[in-house]
């Protein structure tokens, strides 16, 4: 009995962590869909098995999203005309930076591991994403996608004989916000919601039996020090903005740079939860390429960063302390209860 209530104490501690930025993602997501011309995704990332990953995965690094939040927001740029290959770049890129983590990253790490988390976010985002379009037929993709250009808001046009200029100025900025919520919670969110918790279950079982100590032990430099950190990032649920001060004291405690940047890459990137919502949003091969390949160049990445500090003879150092909360408990808790409301909401 004690083990299922651990389950559930965690998993509601995940969802409590998760909730504002789900919900921001929801808010991105929707208004992508009335703001963001339709026009715009199918140029740039329906089209091109190399250019439109490459596009993505720069869309997606200066974003703020964790790996919950981002998998809205990449749902409704795959419904708007993106191909699953830029859809996988942006999944990857997104959650491995942001602004406010590269902010925290040069503040309690140092510029080379500030420089090395984008760049190898975004060396990843687009070795997926060209994998995935790759091995993806012509039968099986969304290459001769028929993009919908009809009206987001009311469907008072069909985007056929309107002129994008005419149909600018048919509804006002309230209107198209209040369509893009209505969109991300019917739409997105009730694609979303199953796969969610059902990952978030799943995330509990292993967060309450997996032992923290594996973080911590054999990780000072090599292969097997990023195979470990790889194996240990995988299945959890943490942010990239959170990731960084944990990162900050692995090192103090003499874990390698190349082994915490796979933390930095990996445990934002993936977790049980996302993992399950990806299986329904992209297939299984889809997911397999994204977590062979996210694998894969952590570990590379990993081990390049050692070869660099060793070249340059630095040691990796940190500024010892804890950053605050970036959201407080109050804001998650209302959070947590809104995500419940909104997944039970009749559709």
């Amino acid at each position: 009995m004690a083990i299922v209530i651990s389950i559930f104490q965690e998993s509601w501690h995940l969802l409590l962590e998760a909730s504002v930025y789900i919900l921001f993602g929801m808010l991105v997501g929707g208004l992508l869909k009335v703001f963001l011309n339709p026009s715009f995704v199918a140029d740039h990332l329906g089209t091109g098995k190399f250019s439109s990953v490459v596009k993505a995965a720069l869309f997606g690094i200066p974003i703020p999203l964790c790996s919950c939040g981002v998998l809205p927001a990449a749902a409704s740029l795959k419904k708007q005309g993106a191909n699953n290959g830029a859809t996988t770049a942006f999944l990857i890129s997104t959650p491995e930076s942001g602004v406010d983590s590269m902010a925290i990253t040069y503040a309690l790490l140092d510029p080379i591991m500030t420089v090395a988390r984008p760049v190898s976010a975004f060396i990843t985002a687009v070795a997926a994403g060209i994998s995935e379009n790759l091995l993806q037929s012509q039968k099986e993709g969304d290459w001769e996608r028929v993009i919908d250009r009809s009206c987001p808001v009311d469907n008072c046009c069909d985007g056929k004989e309107c002129p994008p200029n005419e149909h600018a100025a048919h509804h006002s900025f309230t209107e198209k916000l209040w369509s893009g919520l209505k969109f991300a919670v019917d739409d997105l969110w009730g694609d979303l919601a199953g796969w969610f918790f059902a990952g978030l279950l799943f995330a509990g079982v292993i967060a309450a039996v997996i032992p923290q100590e594996l973080m911590t032990r054999y990780l000072g430099g090599g292969l097997h020090s990023m195979l470990i950190m790889l194996l240990v990032g995988i299945p959890m649920y943490i942010c990239a903005t959170a990731s960084t001060p944990v990162a900050a004291a692995l090192i103090l405690k003499g874990v390698s740079p190349g082994a915490a940047l796979v933390f930095l890459l990996v445990g934002p990137a993936t977790n049980v939860t996302s993992l399950a919502v990806l299986f329904g949003l992209l297939g299984k091969r889809a997911t397999a390429i994204y977590l062979i390949m996210l694998s894969l160049f952590a570990v590379l990445s990993g081990l390049v960063l050692d070869m660099i500090y060793n070249s340059f003879g630095v040691t990796a150092s940190a500024i010892a302390g804890q950053a605050g909360e970036v959201v407080p408990y109050w804001l998650q808790l209302n959070g947590a209860f809104l995500i419940i409301l909104l997944s039970l909401k009749p559709s």
